[in-house]
């Protein structure tokens, strides 16, 4: 079953994701990250190149030749079809599709009230589901 980690209060969500994604890496893991749209994918792309000064998260965008070899893929809210079923990461207001098939999912959610109304949406949807939650609060990295 999938497990569901919340990270609340996020002020940068994107700097926390490569943050993430980054330690998702370095163990081995891969991942799949879910934006809202496009101009956010490139954002996050630029940041995962730019991140930290001589580390490179090698990164594609969904549907790219070279999908199911690169360890980290982006792609928009209501894409199903992933190369990858370790991780997911939401970055975006709707739930996740297909989530089910990650062994677990990354909800990073910021710290305005526009980010935290979908987010406890999202958090009874996966409690009716009986998914295992966890929540941290994203700036003090502790557990709430």
């Amino acid at each position: 079953m999938t497990s569901v980690h919340f990270y609340h209060n996020a002020q940068d969500p994107l700097r926390l994701a490569c943050e993430l994604l980054g330690n998702a890496y370095g163990g081995g893991r891969k991942a799949a990250v879910i934006v809202p749209d496009a101009a956010l994918a490139q954002r996050l792309d630029r940041q995962l190149w730019t991140n930290e000064p001589g580390s490179f998260i090698p990164h594609v965008m969904n549907g790219s030749p070279l999908t199911a070899e690169t360890p980290i893929v982006i792609g928009l809210a209501g894409e199903k079809d992933w190369p990858h079923t370790d991780l997911l990461f939401n970055l975006a207001p709707e739930l996740p599709a297909a989530c089910e098939r990650f062994r677990m999912l990354v909800e990073i959610v910021g710290s305005g009230e526009t980010e935290r109304m979908p987010a406890r949406t999202r958090w009874m949807h996966y409690k009716q589901r009986q998914f295992p939650l966890k929540a941290f609060d994203a700036e003090r990295r502790m557990a709430l």
